[in-house]
């Protein structure tokens, strides 16, 4: 294991988050009022460059090892497929056609995570074990930071018989990866 593995996690958490407050400092602010392809356009434009780092997360998790890609790709698939529904519903929202909604949607939350896949693994596949575990730790530190300021408030709505065995599947995945290298 990387020594310094906890920092690069920490450096994922607050590089995402710096990122996030950039997007509402100097994107969504500005933003026209009176504009409303903005609603959909800002989040369309995030969802492709998360799913676009999504396909680098995955190359990372397959070099890894399989079973960790494996892991890794089961949760694109429950979450990629409601990002395009959500950025679907957005699209719609900011005034565009079903057509053009479903195609945009489509274009940003299921092409660009394969496309970068794509593009990393050639690089990812050569890199050293240990930088390649740094930046498993930075990813890790990313989707930790979308859990716990995006996912987490929404989860505080649910119904609270559902959180618990959520909370335990999580834990019971993160137990199994763990053990899975040893």
């Amino acid at each position: 294991m990387n020594p310094n593995a906890p920092f690069y996690l920490l450096g994922g958490y607050f590089g995402l988050h710096l990122f996030n407050r950039f997007l509402n400092a100097f994107v969504c602010d500005k933003a026209d009022p009176d504009t409303h392809y903005g609603i959909g356009l800002v989040p369309m434009f995030g969802i492709g460059l998360h799913s676009f780092i999504d396909g680098f997360i995955y190359s990372i998790t397959f070099t890894v090892s399989i079973f960790t890609g494996l892991l890794a790709a089961a949760g694109m698939v429950l979450h990629e497929f409601p990002e395009g529904i959500i950025t679907y519903l957005l699209l719609i929202r900011g005034g565009f056609k079903e057509k053009t909604s479903l195609l945009l949607a489509f274009l940003a939350a299921a092409l660009t995570t394969p496309l970068g896949m794509l593009v990393s693994y050639p690089l990812i596949s050569r890199i050293d074990k240990s930088v390649l575990g740094a930046l498993l730790a930075f990813s890790a530190g990313a989707l930790v930071y979308v859990g716990a300021t995006h996912l987490l408030p929404q989860a505080e709505t649910e119904h609270k018989k559902y959180s618990l065995f959520a909370l335990g599947a999580g834990i019971f995945v993160a137990i199994v990866i763990i053990f899975s290298k040893r």
